[in-house]
C-alpha cells in the first residue's frame, strides 16, 4: 500500500488535495545564536500536514485508470521520461501494456552505456577488461537498435528502448534519445529519469530542452 506523504520540517506540504489534509502538533528543533555568540536551541511548535489520496487506502498498484492515456502519449510523443515510486513495481504495469500492443523491448542501463548515438545507431568498439596482464583488445559490435530492429518478427509493432537510470545522462544525451524515434520510426524510447510519489511521465523532449520543431 502506498505510504502517506508527510512533511516533518514545515507546516504545509504542497498538494492539490487540500481537503484531505490531516495535521498534528510537532516540535521543530531550531538552532539560533545569541548576541554574545553563544549557541542556543529553541523549539517552535508547528503542524505536520499529510496529503492522503484514495490510492493510499486501496493500493496504487490496483488503480490503472491512466493506461489509455499512457498508450496515447507513447504513440504521440514517441519518447517519454518516466518517474516511478522508489519502492518499484509500478512501471511493470505500463511496460506490460506496451507488450500487449505488440512491442518488443531492449533494456539498457544508462550507466556504462557510453555515447548513446554511437552505441545505439553505429558500429562501435568495446574494449574488454585486460586486468593488467592481457593485451588491450578492441572488439566491434553492431548498432544495438539497428540489430534488434533487424530481428523483429513480422507481427511486431515496434521496438521500445527502455533506459534504466537515465537520470545520470547529460542533457545532450537525453536530446539524442528524444530524437531517436525520428531517426528510427519504429522505435519508442522510455527513459527512467527519476522518482516520484506516484507513477508519472512527461515527453522526453520537455526535460531535454528541445523545442517542438526540433523534436519532429
Amino acid at each position: 500500500m502506498a505510504a502517506t506523504a508527510c512533511s516533518y520540517h514545515s507546516a504545509l506540504v504542497p498538494s492539490s488535495h487540500n481537503a484531505n489534509h490531516h495535521g498534528r502538533r510537532h516540535n521543530a528543533l531550531v538552532n539560533t545564536t545569541t548576541k554574545k555568540g553563544l549557541a542556543q536551541t529553541k523549539y517552535h511548535k508547528g503542524a505536520i500536514k499529510c496529503a492522503r489520496e484514495f490510492s493510499d487506502f486501496v493500493g496504487g498498484d490496483l488503480l490503472k485508470p491512466d493506461l489509455g492515456k499512457w498508450l496515447a502519449d507513447v504513440e504521440e510523443h514517441k519518447a517519454i521520461a518516466i518517474y516511478s515510486p522508489h519502492e518499484g513495481g509500478y512501471e511493470g504495469r505500463y511496460l506490460n501494456r506496451l507488450r500487449y500492443q505488440g512491442y518488443k523491448f531492449l533494456d539498457l542501463s544508462a550507466r556504462g552505456l557510453g555515447d548513446p548515438e554511437t552505441t545505439l545507431t553505429k558500429l562501435h568498439p568495446v574494449c574488454p577488461a585486460h586486468i593488467g596482464k592481457q593485451p588491450i583488445a578492441r572488439w566491434y559490435f553492431p548498432p544495438e537498435v539497428d540489430y534488434r530492429l533487424s530481428l523483429l518478427p513480422p507481427d511486431a509493432k515496434g521496438l521500445v528502448v527502455w533506459i534504466l537510470e537515465a537520470k545520470v545522462l547529460s542533457k545532450a544525451e537525453l536530446q539524442f534519445l528524444a530524437l531517436l524515434p525520428t531517426l528510427r520510426p519504429k522505435v519508442r524510447v522510455i527513459a527512467e529519469c527519476g522518482n516520484w510519489r506516484k507513477f508519472v511521465w512527461t515527453p522526453l523532449k520537455d526535460i531535454a530542452g528541445l523545442t517542438a520543431n526540433e523534436a519532429v
